[in-house]
């Protein structure tokens, strides 16, 4: 999957919510209601962010570009999601994923990819500020 693609499959998914702004001839009660229809609807999106999977900073698309990592090459979005969602389920805040012949330095709290290097680029290399590697 080219970088392109991914950018515009991830644009294309919305989310529309309700108007839940209150006016003050609302009774109590509806406006308790109103409130938690917020609430649901940020932790509707919470949730869908979270199943598109992970982001890619600037430095990050500039990195897969320059090495020519293919995502869609055997599944690597794939695992690199799943690595993500294994690190978070640990309590993981930064992270190394090895994906196949490639790493990814994620913010797991912010679901974002930090940097990517390619295989010929792993060798003497020393990842510094991760807690946790994940292997998938």
């Amino acid at each position: 999957m080219l970088i392109s693609e991914y950018l515009a499959l991830r644009n294309q998914i919305s989310v529309t919510t309700g108007n839940t702004q209150l006016t003050q001839a609302q009774p109590a009660g509806t406006a308790k209601d109103a409130v938690q229809e917020g609430s649901f609807a940020q932790a509707l999106q919470e949730k869908l962010d979270a199943k598109r999977g992970v982001e890619f900073s600037k430095h990050a698309m500039q990195r897969l570009e320059e090495r020519s990592i293919d995502l869609n090459e055997n599944g690597t979005l794939e695992r690199l999601n799943k690595g993500v969602e294994l690190a978070a389920g640990k309590g993981s805040s930064e992270t190394l994923v090895l994906v196949g012949r490639n790493a990814f330095v994620v913010s797991v709290k912010n679901n974002k990819v930090i940097t990517t290097l390619s295989d010929n680029e792993l060798n003497g290399n020393v990842f510094t500020n991760i807690d946790s590697t994940v292997i998938v």
